[in-house]
């Protein structure tokens, strides 16, 4: 009888060491990935490090992008409908909060009227701005009351996502069927001025400097560079395919581009405006997120449901997140100290 306990308390203490040494080997996330599934009508929050999704919480139909509050408390998922850009189909007119603690949906703020509200980004003021599609403008938001506070126009149909230049004073909209960028004055909530850029364009980044726009010409193979003193395009990058969307690194010397129809994405150098290298991504790639530090970019395979992850320090793939297809907008929360 001794014998036979001294051997189980022998298993049960093997058992634990497994465990133990399991939990050092993954180390603690440094932050949490949170992805919009426009299929599933989802976000998901996921452990990029480990490569687990840790919940999933239902929202609206359908939700393509997410920003997280600063405090990294809130996620905001605007509805925008059941359609793409331009097409037929449901008119959203509300915005999805879920808190991140609780991991579960706990407000919709009622813009009041259809919008297809698309990107969401907070100023340094802390108010959320919110392209607002069917309105031709950004909708201003208040996220402690959760009130629409005013309507910024952009003059330009179609008006999809946004940037906000580092000291908050300028919005930047890219209109895709109007292939032109609109320039916002968010003090006096005004429209500055509006620059054309091609037939149709795609998305929209700026450089941490706010000194530059970067936007996609959708029928060539090119990234048209807004200097933001003139509000005029400085100059044309030059690509081997058709661009979606880009992110520079917090440095500001790389940009990356990706490709959703040729599924590469391109990185250029900001010193000499030059593809540098490329790389193979998932299908119908979306979105890119680089996150804080610069050391890691994310790229969302909406087709294929994978999160592409590239190591920006010795530029190598490595194994992307597998998820299910229809992941789209990317945010990130720090984890707490």
């Amino acid at each position: 009888m001794l014998l036979r306990l001294s051997l189980l308390l022998i298993s049960m203490m093997l058992v634990s060491f497994a465990v133990l040494r399991e939990a050092w080997s993954a180390p603690p996330a440094t932050g949490l990935l949170v992805i919009a599934n426009q299929k599933e009508h989802t976000v998901l929050v996921v452990d990029p490090d480990n490569r687990r999704e840790l919940a999933k919480i239902s929202v609206g139909v359908n939700g393509h992008e997410v920003i997280v509050s600063r405090d990294g408390r809130f996620a905001y998922v605007p509805i925008y409908g059941n359609s793409g850009v331009g097409k037929p189909g449901t008119d959203g007119s509300t915005i999805d909060v879920i808190d991140l603690q609780e991991r579960k949906l706990v407000a919709t703020i009622d813009l009041g009227k259809p919008l297809r509200p698309h990107r969401a980004e907070f100023g340094p003021d802390g108010l959320l701005y919110v392209t607002a599609e069917l309105a031709n403008a950004v909708d201003v938001i208040d996220p402690a009351t959760r009130k629409v506070l005013a309507e910024v126009p952009t003059g330009e149909p179609q008006s999809h996502m946004l940037v906000i230049s580092p000291d908050g004073h300028r919005g930047y909209t890219a209109n895709v069927g109007a292939g032109s960028v609109s320039v916002l004055d968010l003090a006096k909530r005004t429209l500055v001025t509006t620059i054309p850029v091609a037939k149709s364009v795609q998305r929209i980044s700026m450089s941490p400097d706010g000194l530059r726009v970067f936007t996609h010409d959708q029928d060539a193979p090119r990234i048209g560079v807004i200097d933001t003193a003139t509000n005029k395009i400085a100059s044309w990058i030059a690509l081997p395919d058709v661009a979606y969307a880009s992110a520079t690194t917090p440095d500001g010397r790389w940009l990356l581009a990706l490709s959703m129809t040729a599924n590469h994405l391109h990185v250029i150098d900001l010193q000499t405006m030059k593809v540098a290298r490329a790389f193979d991504i998932p299908q119908r790639s979306s979105e890119i997120l680089i996150r804080p530090g610069g050391e890691i970019a994310y790229v969302s395979g909406t087709g294929a449901g994978k999160i592409a992850v590239l190591d920006l320090r010795s530029w190598k793939l490595q194994a992307p997140i597998d998820l299910t297809p229809g992941v789209d907008g990317l945010a990130w929360v720090s984890a707490p100290h």
